[in-house]
């Protein structure tokens, strides 16, 4: 596989294409022809089968959006430290935005931004884990693919909760530009995890946690509740209080509202 270049930046080269079916396949497909550069930046005019969290798909119309994924190789990054770079991308990612937004943008967690109450991106990161001659587990690849709605101002009629900074500003952009400025703020914060550390990044996510000190609805499996985010540990676990405290796993506990 190829070594990562002394000094490569997150979002060089910069490819966009004009269609495809997800960036996310598209640089894992890349990654496993052992064709992949590290930092390397795919952006797609069209995504014809977006992915989201818990295997639901991204909707975007075509050349109104950002839909993206940069390849990385987070050597200094141990396997169970993946919340660090889901925690990474999505502060940076509310860096970007909050250029063009105000302060009701938020990160609802582990890693979508909301502005009000309306989503207005997502991540999905997806990883290649190998095996070291020990047998432990090594973090060889991860795939970062953010959507941000851009230019879109009609949404399907299943995403009530949907909106995009030219509905929240009432200016047009130019998508391919805010691609790059996104890659550069993805590029700032990857390098400060990774020079820096943790803790002031994970600082900055829970101060902007959507809906923190707030009382909201979740539902696990049958049983739905309401209770106070307080915030995320630091293992990515959600934290919430009603008459005890409860800790959540991503995947175990649905927000409601």
């Amino acid at each position: 596989m190829p070594l990562p270049p002394v000094g490569y930046s997150l979002g060089s080269p910069f490819i966009e294409l004009q269609s495809i079916d997800s960036t996310n396949n598209y640089a894992l497909a890349q990654i496993h022809a052992n064709l992949a550069q590290p930092g390397a930046c795919f952006f797609a005019h069209e995504q014809t089968a977006g992915k989201g969290q818990r295997g639901k798909s991204w909707t975007t119309e075509r050349g109104r959006n950002i839909t993206l994924s940069i390849v990385v190789r987070p050597a200094f990054l141990q396997v169970f430290q993946q919340f660090q770079l889901s925690t990474c991308v999505a502060v940076a990612t509310h860096h970007f935005l909050n250029r063009y937004t105000d302060a009701m943008l938020r990160i609802k967690w582990p890693n979508d931004l909301y502005w009000q109450d309306k989503k207005i991106g997502g991540i999905l990161i997806e990883n290649v884990v190998g095996r070291s001659q020990a047998g432990d587990g090594t973090w060889d690849w991860a795939v970062i693919g953010i959507g941000v709605n851009i230019n879109q101002t009609k949404f399907p009629g299943d995403l009530k909760n949907a909106t995009s900074l030219k509905q929240i500003t009432t200016e047009s952009f130019d998508t391919v530009e805010l691609g790059r400025q996104l890659c550069q703020s993805v590029d700032l914060f990857y390098k400060k995890l990774m020079d820096r550390g943790f803790a002031s990044i994970f600082r900055k996510y829970n101060e902007l946690l959507y809906k923190k000190n707030e009382v909201a609805k979740f539902k696990k499996l049958n049983r739905i509740f309401e209770a106070r985010v307080k915030s995320v540990a630091e293992t990515g676990q959600l934290i919430v209080q009603h008459a005890i405290e409860e800790r959540f796993d991503f995947g175990e506990v649905e927000w409601l509202r």
